[in-house]
């Protein structure tokens, strides 16, 4: 059996905190994807769902000082887990998405996902 770790997310940039680590830059980026659609009484919704994003600097991701609030944003990459103990003593677990490959979305492209 073939198995697959891949998320690939086009929305729009919330937050972003670059650091240097080793020499090399990382950007936590906080991103925003929305899904629009009707209701069983026929309103219109948008589901928001918000990423945590890990962008370590490389071949396949540059300038993350390009990278503002606000920009709309195309990103690869797998879908990672930590399991950590909380203050009262409870595990947890938390979720991110750590980057393969980003691209800022020119704003005269076409915004669509792929179906």
């Amino acid at each position: 059996m073939e198995q697959l770790n891949r998320i690939e997310l086009k929305g729009v940039v919330g937050t972003i905190r670059i650091q240097t680590v080793s020499d090399r830059k990382v950007a936590r980026i906080w991103m925003v994807t929305n899904r629009a659609y009707k209701n069983r009484e026929g309103e219109p919704v948008i589901e928001e769902t918000w990423h945590n994003v890990s962008a370590w600097e490389g071949r396949d991701i540059q300038n993350l000082e390009q990278i503002k609030k606000g920009a709309p944003l195309h990103v690869i990459g797998r879908m990672r887990s930590q399991q950590y103990t909380a203050a009262d003593g409870s595990e947890r677990y938390s979720y991110d998405v750590a980057a393969l490959r980003v691209e800022l979305i020119n704003p005269g492209d076409e915004f669509l996902c792929e179906s």
